[in-house]
């Protein structure tokens, strides 16, 4: 099979109809294979807050109690992902939603609860990457939300980056794989004030030396760790862009080293 490319959208774009639009359609003229990963927006936050739940994060990540994993499940793996495949169909992409009980193509272990308790959170555990080379094989495009299973009943909320990590380091396991994290920003800025400073590379040496010098910070940190991990692992690269021109070369590739070509 021809390379495949995982590329991931946060809510960035999912919370913005015209940036939405624009988005699935760059998406769907892409050549060649390709999986979309998607966070989950504001809806799930405005939903529960309707619901009288109590939302709570902790750097950045959603406590997952009971009701609010009824509330992701139907907002993630629901409305949101069943939007985007029928947005994607209109398009000529031949899309198909999947959680990761659906076809048991993804199970997860629910995260242990020191130091925090996360609830219902899960980290990837397995991938049936065999699944997905047939599902791509016939022509489908894979549309994963982050909620996950355990393979024992139990659903899990999980991180949007990580899943697109995992299917990403999973089916370089079998093809030429390339994973786009696509965010609101053009890349990696080194002054977050200034679109223009976009960071063209990072290597495993630079990382350590922005985080160092509080260039690479926040939600930006676990992005830059998981395209690492994925390039370490054989995902042939990684990049880190915005979810405009997706034809247009641009963003932060993420590399081993500065030598590997």
């Amino acid at each position: 099979m021809r390379s495949v490319t995982v590329m991931k959208i946060g809510g960035n774009v999912i919370d913005d109809p015209a940036a939405l639009k624009r988005f699935l359609a760059q998406f769907a003229a892409l050549k060649g294979p390709k999986v979309l990963v998607h966070g989950g927006g504001k809806l799930a936050t405005q939903l529960a807050e309707r619901l009288e739940l109590k939302t709570q994060m902790v750097d950045g990540r959603r406590i997952t109690d009971r009701g609010m994993l009824d509330v992701v499940t139907m907002v993630y793996a629901g409305l949101i992902n069943k939007q985007l495949v029928a947005g994607l169909q209109a398009e000529g992409c031949n899309a198909l939603g999947l959680s990761g009980a659906d076809g048991n193509v993804v199970t997860a272990r629910r995260r242990a609860p020191e130091p925090v308790d996360y609830g219902f959170v899960g980290d990837i555990e397995r991938v049936d990457d065999a699944l997905l080379e047939r599902l791509l094989e016939v022509g489908l495009t894979p549309v994963f939300p982050a909620i996950m299973h355990d393979g024992r009943g139990t659903l899990l909320n999980c991180n949007a980056d990580g899943v697109a990590t995992a299917l990403a380091t999973a089916l370089a396991r079998r093809m030429p794989t390339d994973l786009v994290f696509c965010f609101e920003k053009r890349g990696v800025l080194r002054n977050p004030d200034d679109e223009g400073s976009v960071i063209p590379e990072i290597t495993a040496d630079d990382f350590a030396a922005l985080r160092a010098e509080g260039v690479v910070s926040k939600g930006m940190l676990p992005k830059i760790e998981q395209a690492l991990k994925a390039v370490e692992a054989g995902v042939r690269s990684v990049v880190i862009r915005s979810a405009d021109h997706l034809d247009e070369p641009s963003g932060t590739v993420i590399r081993r080293r500065a030598a590997e070509q």
